[in-house]
């Protein structure tokens, strides 16, 4: 009998147990934390999205087996969203999918098209499911840094990209981007995804683009779906999400959607995995894309009025942190006084002396050390209360 699993082997200690492990025994001894640490949305699930699930639940037949691939209503209503926000036209029946999430989606995906020893190129620092996915899958990872000293520049991502995939050999079958970032909080133009897609297409690489923040950003300017450049779909799926636009993280509804090849992978092996999710949520889902979206709106202007009290209130305790432009997230350099003591060491520091959880910056990569995320899943108050907390100790 073996004594370690291969796949379980593969992965790295999960350096978000150990924050989490303080983060409980302090709870447990009632100390009240200010948790910035998880990407878990507090802000309350719109009322008449809320409405729907419960109407659809009482009529007859909703507990029984949805449909893997997703209601046709709802992925009716995930094309429409494409036309009115990207001008993109989605085939129903070949180009969407729905998933439980974007991450349960990214990691089918891999698990459908991954031969053990495929080449994947993923970036550093970058979600924790994006290069795991494929590890988990039997892939074999090539980190691309995606920051120099804290800033993403563009033309040198995509020179490393290019130079990258060129001496490769096998070459990748597949690269991921995420922008806006989690957990850098980047954003990028349409100029850079047309660059992108003519490297991919190039070198016959696909491209898988998670999109989870697009409708969070806080400049003039949303961010681009990939597959508004020409011929994207020839080589690139997107994965977009219900959970940060509507709120609605633990109801589990995203989305992929772009090249018929790869949505067919997903179909396929999600026709095998799962029964698609429980109806009434498929239905709400529906209701909410189609329904009013100043509901959008009003969850954004939370979010940046939460990041502007952030970034204030934590530069006049000592800690200068970059305002992002984009995400649930602030990507802050860690103070001067911990450099060599690291990322996870400031996070212990801040959870035990400052008690403010924040997820260290190693947790996402080895190019993420020398910063934390923080995310802006505390109302105003408790970051006023956070900055406080951690002027003490700086």
């Amino acid at each position: 009998m073996a004594k370690e699993f291969d796949r379980i082997k593969r992965l790295p200690p999960y350096v978000f147990s150990e924050v989490n492990r303080i983060k409980a025994e302090l709870r447990s001894k009632g100390e009240d934390i200010i948790d910035f640490g998880m990407g878990n949305p507090d802000i309350p699930t719109p009322k008449h999205i809320i409405e729907k699930l419960n109407e659809t639940s009482h009529n007859p037949g909703t507990g029984r087996y949805s449909i893997s691939k997703g209601i046709p209503g709802l992925r009716k209503a995930q094309v429409k969203y494409y036309q009115r926000r990207f001008n993109v036209d989605l085939d129903i029946e070949k180009e969407v999918i729905v998933t439980l999430g974007s991450k349960e989606g990214l990691a089918n995906l891999a698990q459908a098209i991954t031969t053990p020893g495929d080449i994947i190129l993923s970036p550093n620092p970058s979600y924790p499911i994006h290069p795991y996915g494929f590890i988990i899958a039997g892939a074999s990872l090539r980190h691309l840094p995606t920051m120099e000293d804290g800033v993403f520049d563009p033309e040198l991502y995509l020179e490393r990209l290019d130079r990258s995939i060129r001496h490769s050999s096998p070459k990748p079958i597949a690269l991921i981007v995420s922008f806006p970032s989690n957990p850098t909080a980047q954003v990028v133009t349409l100029d850079f995804y047309e660059e992108l897609v003519k490297i991919a297409r190039k070198y016959k690489t696909y491209i898988l683009s998670d999109l989870a923040y697009a409708e969070i950003y806080f400049d003039k300017n949303p961010p681009p779906s990939i597959l508004q450049v020409n011929k994207a779909k020839e080589i690139a799926v997107e994965f977009t999400s219900m959970s940060k636009t509507y709120s609605m993280a633990g109801w589990r509804i995203g989305f992929a959607v772009g090249n018929s090849k790869l949505i067919g992978a997903l179909t396929k092996i999600k026709s095998y995995l799962d029964y698609g999710a429980f109806t009434p949520v498929q239905v709400a889902a529906t209701a909410a894309l189609n329904g009013p979206q100043k509901c959008i709106s009003e969850i954004r202007t939370t979010y940046q009025n939460r990041r502007d009290v952030l970034i204030e209130t934590m530069a006049r305790s000592g800690w200068v942190i970059p305002s992002p432009s984009a995400s649930m997230f602030a990507w802050a350099p860690i103070p001067k006084s911990y450099k060599t003591k690291g990322s996870l060491k400031f996070a212990k520091d801040l959870m035990t002396k400052a008690k403010v959880a924040v997820a260290p910056g190693i947790a996402f990569g080895e190019y993420g050390e020398g910063y934390v995320r923080i995310g802006l899943v505390e109302n105003e108050q408790r970051i006023r209360q956070a900055a406080k907390n951690i002027r003490k100790i700086l």
